[in-house]
């Protein structure tokens, strides 16, 4: 089936409880496998005929629900992401407001108190998602380990894992890149070499939480990340390429910790492919 926000959620899990494989396709993919087909149309019916060639020629990756926990904790972070955004929207028409040469009291009154009232909200909600993090032994365990990186916050790490399922759909780094969409699209022929960029078809709410994260670990400069910084302005001169990359980074040291439930320790590397581990 085609992922369609949460429409398809209800019976993806009927079809997993009664023990029927099921995949889910991003709807990106399916559009240009469609169009691969030369189907040019658009209905359910052909959708659905789609669909089924898809699955009947390609061994699609079977679904893996997501965990009670980790479902609750999804559906909490996109909301502290919803309130925060709400909140900036209210602070700006605020600060436009008082701005102005003419103001109306009862329009300032009422933003104040909504921005109020979404600060205590942001409060409860921060403080539903730690209890659901101590609630599961072994989920603290293992966030406690990452949380050792100074600029990983407790709300950033819960994002990853409940937008990634814990990482459940993971084998390697590059899938986990795609899927966040930092994978690099180049557009280069024979002499001509044009611009490169991050796709950006991917998990929004990953990149979106990773942004401070990326400013932060340079600022409170960690070698690995800092060399990687330096290394990327003095061949481009782009700061927001540098932060990029170094989001990235940041999110596969994260995978990488997670998968093999290792405690980070700055002095040295790891690798996603196993435990192991080396010194930096």
């Amino acid at each position: 089936m085609e992922a369609t926000g949460n429409y398809h959620e209800n019976l993806a899990f009927y079809f997993h409880e009664e023990k029927y494989p099921v995949s889910i396709i991003l709807a990106n993919k399916a559009k240009k496998y469609f169009q691969s087909l030369g189907l040019k149309s658009k209905n359910d019916k052909i959708d659905a005929k789609g669909l089924a060639q898809m699955g009947a020629e390609q061994r699609l990756p079977l679904w893996k629900p997501f965990s009670k926990e980790i479902y609750d904790l999804r559906m909490l972070t996109r909301y502290y992401e919803q309130l925060s955004n709400n909140r900036t929207i209210f602070m700006n028409q605020l600060s436009s407001i008082q701005a102005g040469k003419y103001q109306i009291e009862e329009v300032i009154n009422g933003l104040k108190r909504l921005i109020a009232d979404i600060d205590s909200q942001l409060k409860e909600v921060k403080n539903k998602i730690d209890e659901l993090v101590c609630k599961d032994k072994k989920m603290k365990e293992r966030f406690e380990k990452i949380l050792l990186i100074k600029v990983v916050g407790q709300l950033t790490l819960a994002t990853i894992i409940a937008e990634t399922n814990g990482f459940e759909l993971f084998d390697n780094e590059r899938q986990l890149t795609s899927y966040a969409g930092y994978d690099v699209i180049e557009n280069q022929s024979g002499k001509r070499i044009g611009k490169t960029w991050i796709s950006k078809k991917g998990n929004s709410h990953i990149r979106r939480i990773m942004h401070m994260p990326a400013l932060n670990v340079v600022c409170f400069g960690e070698d690995k990340f800092v060399h990687l910084y330096d290394r990327i302005m003095k061949r481009t001169c782009i700061k927001m390429k540098a932060y990029i990359s170094i989001q990235r980074k940041l999110l596969l040291l994260i995978f990488t910790l997670w998968k093999n439930e290792c405690t980070y320790d700055p002095r040295w590397t790891y690798f996603s492919g196993n435990a192991e581990k080396a010194r930096f």
